[in-house]
C-alpha cells in the first residue's frame, strides 16, 4: 500500500520510495527514509495535503507525493 492510502490515526513503516532524481532526494531530505515510522494525523478538507508525524515533527505532504511512498501498516 502507499502512504496516501492510510487513514487518519494509522501508523506505518516506510518500505520504499518509488521515484528517482530530485523528487526522491527531496522526500529523503524531509526525513522520509526506508524503515522510518510515520503516522497520518489528518487530511485536509479537500484531500490534499496530508499531515504526518515522523521523527518527532509534523510534516505536510502532497497526496501525489505520498502515492509514491510504499508503506506497511504497523
Amino acid at each position: 500500500m502507499t502512504l496516501g492510502e492510510l487513514r487518519p490515526g494509522e501508523k506505518a513503516r516506510v518500505l520504499k520510495i518509488g521515484t528517482q532524481g530530485m523528487l526522491r532526494q527531496r522526500i529523503l531530505d524531509m526525513g522520509i527514509t526506508p524503515s522510518v515510522e510515520v503516522k497520518l494525523v489528518k487530511v485536509a478538507p479537500l484531500g490534499d495535503p496530508l499531515e504526518l508525524t515522523l521523527r518527532g515533527y509534523q510534516l505536510s505532504l502532497r497526496k501525489s507525493d505520498a502515492a509514491l511512498i510504499e508503506v506497511e501498516r504497523i
